[in-house]
């Protein structure tokens, strides 16, 4: 039966209709798949490419560039160098012995070291770089760099390394860097990754380890291809990281080389601040020791010579090291003293040579006695039977509290290793540290800096600085980070009557400039740069005998405080000479002549010294080895 026509155009209808949706679905499909093949042939091509020929993409970190270390005027004392070292990574590598072996014959490595590396590549994680060898010379480097097509998995790399110019002059204090240990990561709680680096540098002591994260900055990354054989063929992607602070210090260059110089081989410590603001302009401790030695691995005869040497080379003196302040410490004494009122600034105490105490003797260091002595008096002769009677009136425990008001018995927070707190003892520390009471005896050896009293040069400096001032003035070290200025408080009044203040700074007057002054030889003479101090002898053995008839180390130590301008106070000097004898002859000079180079901003003129001196300082000056900052070396990398 023949279709009526208009069921024949209904039926043409939806055959059009059909082959419309069929048509435009064919035409969806080849769509996705062009746009599917497009991103294959175009965005990953390069992912495809890698895999066809057995490459991969590997994730490398970038160490940044540690911050540098300036001093106050901008000298370099930290700064970093370039170094081209070589590394193995085992999950790159065929035969990692075989490597090694091929790898020797470019480069000079010991039988020990190769063992060294082995055991190490053994040791870390498969896709962790070892390092093989750092500091190559460029021949050596671009030895490796020309084989490394047959060196699967051996990266000849450029960095950073640390450097310190003229080394000796900050070495306790800007401290040093060395590869990073096992023991160092323990004592990290989440690690940075770039501490995982091989041979990364971390900060081991002072203002390097206080300061490691600022110091240290953060990683960049890159995105690299690496071949089936582990040879990176080419960089992806790049991202910098961000370098470390740039920190500079209060120190001064050059008079921290000059008191390093003036100190010579004596086994001392010299501490120079600002009485005004507290800035840390010199910090010094005899003899030093090359930090680069650390950096670049010390040797085992080289370490064995440093911890050897009765000078101590490695102690960091100036901070650390904790001494009897001797008669220096009478400054303190007499200023509790006057507070607690048991002696006005005009009484004065009867000296016959020695006083009696239960059963016991206690000596004068003058056995024929000072006379009666008044508190200018008593400083300027530094008589110690004045102190031993105002003492017991005063007692122990104020004497502790003025101790720790001026400084003394009280860590100071600098960012260097290991500093001291020092002790200003009283009846309940004894108690305390060692189950016993306290005695009258031990008020008495107090009183003078001897007995259970200990202080860091650091302290008497800033006890200087604040009998100076009449100011809580606090030690400061770090003057700026990136050029932004550390805060700068006013120091606040100690709360101590100016008369006081002023009887104590009248007796350091005198103890430089009067006539029976025990420091009269080491006096200034320079209008205006008048100085004050007081001299220190602290026993360090119980038998009265002379210095030069006992060995060495049995020696007393000499100490002096100073300050000048006394009409105006600038500078504040500590210093101590281990061992070295009178306070008077061995310490008094040096801490002038270190005084006076601040003063004076540079050497000091003769005219500043009395007449009789000038030719034997003139001597002296000449055969110091002073450096010109102008001179030095500086392979610091400014920032990137």
């Amino acid at each position: 039966m023949r279709r009526s026509e208009r069921e024949s155009l209904e039926s043409r209808s939806k055959i059009t209709r059909r082959g419309l949706m069929l048509g435009a679905g064919q035409a969806a499909i080849v769509a996705v798949l062009g746009l599917r093949m497009r991103k294959m042939q175009l965005e990953q091509s390069e992912q495809y490419r890698m895999l066809a020929e057995g490459n991969s993409v590997k994730i490398r970190l970038i160490p940044p560039a540690r911050g540098l270390i300036y001093d106050r005027n901008g000298v370099l004392i930290a700064g970093n160098e370039q170094n081209y070292r070589v590394t193995i990574t085992r999950e790159d590598a065929a035969d990692v012995e075989q490597l090694l072996a091929d790898l020797r014959r470019l480069i000079p490595l010991s039988d020990e070291d190769a063992a060294d590396v082995l055991a190490e590549i053994r040791k870390q994680p498969p896709h962790a770089p070892v390092l093989v060898e750092d500091r190559l010379s460029w021949e050596e480097f671009s030895r490796i760099a020309v084989n490394t097509p047959a060196l699967p998995g051996v990266s000849p790399e450029v960095g950073l390394s640390r450097v310190y110019p003229r080394s000796f002059d900050f070495a306790h204090v800007v401290g040093y860097v060395g590869p990073v240990s096992d023991y160092d990561l323990s004592q990290i709680e989440n690690p940075d990754p770039l501490l995982r680096i091989p041979k990364f540098q971390l900060g081991k002591l002072g203002i390097e380890a206080k300061m490691e994260e600022v110091l240290r900055g953060h990683a960049g990354q890159r995105r690299v291809e690496v071949n089936s054989a582990g040879r990176e063929m080419r960089e992806l992607d790049r991202r910098e990281g961000e370098p470390g602070a740039t920190l500079q210090l209060t120190l001064d260059y050059r008079l921290q080389n000059f008191a390093h110089q003036r100190l010579g081989e004596e086994s001392a410590a010299a501490v120079v601040m600002d009485v005004t603001n507290g800035d840390i302009m010199a910090i010094v401790s005899t003899p030093s020791f090359d930090p680069n030695l650390f950096v670049r691995g010390i040797s085992s005869a080289d370490y064995r010579s440093l911890m050897q040497d009765d000078h101590r080379p490695m102690a960091d003196k100036s901070v650390q090291g904790l001494y009897p302040p001797g008669s220096t410490f009478k400054v303190v004494t007499a200023l509790a003293a006057l507070e607690a009122g048991v002696i006005g600034p005009e009484e004065t105490v009867y000296c016959p040579g020695h006083i009696e105490m239960g059963g016991r003797r206690f000596h004068c260091w003058k056995r024929s006695g000072h006379g009666r002595v008044n508190v200018v008096q008593s400083l300027e002769r530094s008589c110690d039977v004045f102190y031993y009677e105002v003492a017991q009136k005063v007692g122990i425990d104020k004497i502790a509290e003025m101790a720790k008001r001026l400084g003394v018995g009280v860590r100071h927070d600098l960012p260097m290793s290991a500093v001291a707190e020092g002790i200003a003892p009283t009846k309940a520390w004894k108690q305390e540290r060692y189950g016993k009471e306290w005695r009258i005896g031990d008020t008495i050896n107090s009183s003078i800096g001897q007995g259970y009293v200990l202080a860091s040069p650091l302290q008497l400096a800033v006890m200087t600085a604040r009998v100076a001032t009449g100011r809580a003035v606090a030690p400061r070290l770090i003057r700026s980070r990136d050029g932004i200025e550390e805060p700068l408080a006013e120091a606040a009044p100690l709360g101590l009557e100016e008369d006081w203040l002023d009887h104590i700074r009248r007796g350091m007057i005198s103890v430089v400039n009067g006539a029976n002054g025990t420091a009269r030889g080491a006096r200034i003479v320079e209008a205006g740069w008048k100085m004050a101090g007081k001299t220190g002898t602290s026993q360090v053995r119980s038998a009265v005998v002379d210095n030069k008839s006992v060995p060495w180390e049995q020696r007393d130590h000499a100490l002096f405080v100073c300050y000048a301008p006394v009409e105006a106070p600038k500078y504040a000097v500590a210093l101590i000479v281990e061992h070295g004898g009178g306070g008077s002859s061995a310490a008094a000079p040096i801490a002038r002549d270190i005084l006076l180079y601040a003063l004076a901003d540079g050497l000091p003129p003769l005219a500043a010294y009395p007449a009789e001196q000038r030719g034997k300082i003139k001597a002296q000056q000449e055969a110091l080895d002073l450096v010109d900052p102008e001179t030095v070396t500086t392979t610091g990398r400014s920032r990137a």
